[in-house]
């Protein structure tokens, strides 16, 4: 069975409901952690695919976490190749950085249940190009991107940028790939934990709003990735 490399980060979560969409495409996904000093089970030329997931990690903390460095090589040689990229939050932020576009903080940090509008480029674009205009996805970052020159924009908020899409790698500033075990792991520290009562009443919106959205949301992350996968085939 052909096989996707996910790059997962501590605490960031896994490929979620993406997983799902993969195997429906005859598509495996194995997740490797950088972080943990492993090494990918294959040669990196025998996987049809890359993922790139979210994480506390920010583009400017290589100090703090040296292996960024070996992530930012691996990125750039894959959309150098013109092979299928799929970058989810910091991901999308390493697209981004690696290819003469900037990564900054947000003018307020996004994160909640919120409307993401879809551009009208996105109307012909082979991954992103389907469903309504507007949607309620799940945002969870502090930072944002300008992607780089040659870029494709595909969804915003009224905050920034959501997704975009540079040759054949499409980087989302969201989280489609989240599903109810990640979120839960996500929220749990907040919710019995966190000091900041603000932070705690966002994390309480999020779940509040949980049943009425995650079920639409993960039907999109499903298809969206149905339709990545079907570039690595």
């Amino acid at each position: 069975m052909a096989e996707i490399l996910a790059i997962a980060h501590p605490d960031g979560g896994t490929v979620g409901v993406l997983g799902e969409a993969a195997s429906e495409q005859s598509l495996a996904i194995e997740h490797w952690t950088p972080a943990d000093g492993s090494e990918p089970q294959r040669p990196l030329k025998e996987y049809c695919g890359l993922v790139v997931l979210g994480g506390d990690e920010n583009i400017d903390e290589v100090d703090r976490y040296p292996y960024l460095e070996r992530e930012f090589e691996l990125v750039r040689d894959w959309i150098e190749a013109g092979r299928p990229l799929f970058g989810v939050c910091l991901g999308a932020q390493m697209i981004a950085h690696v290819s003469g576009g900037s990564v900054f903080r947000a003018s307020v940090r996004e994160f909640g249940w919120e409307q993401i509008n879809v551009l009208p480029a996105a109307h012909d674009d082979p991954v992103a190009g389907f469903g309504a205009d507007s949607l309620t996805g799940l945002a969870w970052h502090d930072y944002a991107v300008e992607p780089p020159p040659g870029s494709i924009e595909l969804a915003s908020t009224a905050v920034c940028l959501q997704a975009f899409r540079y040759g054949e790698a499409w980087g989302f500033q969201h989280h489609p790939e989240i599903d109810d075990a990640i979120l839960d792991g996500w929220l749990a520290p907040l919710l019995t934990g966190e000091s900041d009562p603000a932070r705690r009443a966002q994390a309480e919106l999020v779940e509040a709003g949980r049943a009425a959205h995650m079920p639409a949301w993960n039907d999109y992350g499903r298809e969206l990735f149905r339709r990545f996968a079907k570039r690595c085939g």
